[in-house]
């Protein structure tokens, strides 16, 4: 019998059948699914809940008046990504999504990430662990730090090969969305007054900067395992 936790890399999740509703990104596979109302995005969470109990490993769930957003991650000492059991749940979500009539919008899915920039990162982690309140990820704990309620975006701390004039640091984000709607948003930055500082590891990501010079990664799973 396979080991329905052992971990997978995020081209199998997206090359699994049956998961079409799913995008992974930095921090899982996610779901967007519309609702009419609030009290029809709490029913749908509680089809959820009623198919998805005998699992084990309940999926993460933001409920809205527009819609459900659902998250599906495994966390050990070791892994924290994709695994087989999520690829089960993803489908048994969609499924239940389907007999209660309620479509999925992959273009409604993003999540973002923090990135402080320091000459010696271990230097600076303690101190946003402090302010943050966070905790070390398990199987990174030199280089991210994530919100233990689980609400807060994700940091990771990047070395600077090139620190600021003042020897500081400088902290930029990265937005994750689905690969189809990377080039529209990085069109959408430029039109907006926006940069490209690189693209040399597009479809990883893009980077751009507003006038100001503050940076932002438009970020995608494509090339990455």
């Amino acid at each position: 019998m396979t080991d329905t936790t052992t971990p997978i890399t995020m081209r199998a999740f997206w090359e699994a059948e049956g998961v079409e509703d799913w995008r992974v990104l930095s921090d899982g596979a996610c779901a967007f699914f519309r609702a009419e109302s609030f009290a029809a995005s709490a029913e749908f969470v509680r089809a959820i809940a009623e198919a998805t109990d005998d699992a084990g490993h309940p999926p993460d769930v933001d409920i809205r008046s527009g819609g459900v957003t659902v998250r599906l991650i495994t966390v050990s000492a070791d892994h924290y990504g994709m695994s087989e059991r999520d690829v089960d749940l993803a489908r048994k979500i969609s499924e239940v999504a389907r007999g209660r009539g309620v479509s999925a919008d992959p273009s409604a899915v993003q999540s973002l990430l923090v990135i402080p920039g320091a000459p010696v990162t271990a230097d600076v982690m303690p101190f946003w662990r402090a302010v943050l309140g966070y905790e070390p990820r398990p199987d990174s704990p030199d280089e991210d730090l994530i919100d233990p309620l689980d609400r807060g975006p994700a940091f990771w701390f990047e070395a600077m090969n090139e620190p600021r004039r003042d020897g500081g640091g400088a902290i930029h984000v990265a937005i994750w969305v689905p690969y189809e709607q990377a080039e529209a948003r990085v069109a959408a930055g430029l039109a907006a007054g926006g940069r490209l500082v690189r693209d040399d590891f597009a479809p990883a990501w893009w980077t751009l900067t507003d006038s100001a010079g503050n940076e932002a990664d438009i970020a995608t799973t494509m090339n990455r395992d």
